[in-house]
């Protein structure tokens, strides 16, 4: 199966300087946990439900203030859409990332493929793979206060 059949299409971006809360009403709204960030035509970024956790709203300052450009992941991994989606699967375990975008061989975006759109479109085993090694736990402790 090739990414071109299991990613979803049509997948907008939002410019740099997009505020944090437009993002996140764009998540909510589409049900999203990711929006590729884009500049004179060129994908430049990804901003996740997490990025918006940490980076915006728990490294403090003023969030009215706080853009897509403050708090977005750099440097893009990425697949082609004519790629086998097992060669997907192993870029995605290998960088710990939920979430590939997609690429034409025009070079433009032409969609997203999700650890969702994997597991619906590969074996179990497979998927199940890819769950384990994105979700693997980091060697720092979780403290809860009770509370």
């Amino acid at each position: 199966m090739k990414v071109k059949e299991a990613m979803h299409k049509n997948v907008q971006w939002c410019e740099p300087t997009t505020s944090v809360a437009t993002l996140a009403n764009i998540m909510k709204a589409e049900d999203i946990g990711a929006i590729p960030i884009g500049e004179n035509d060129k994908l430049i970024g990804m901003v996740t439900d997490r990025d918006l956790a940490i980076r915006a709203v728990a490294n403090g300052g003023n969030l009215s203030k706080k853009t897509a450009k403050d708090v977005m992941s750099k440097g893009i991994i990425y697949c082609r859409e004519n790629e086998a989606i097992e060669d997907a699967i192993h870029l995605m375990e290998d960088n710990k990332v939920r979430r590939l975008p997609v690429i034409n061989d025009k070079d433009r975006m032409v969609g997203i493929l999700s650890l969702g759109d994997v597991s619906h479109a590969v074996p179990q085993n497979l998927s199940g793979e890819l769950v384990k090694a994105v979700s693997a736990h980091h060697d720092g402790v979780i403290a809860l206060e009770a509370g």
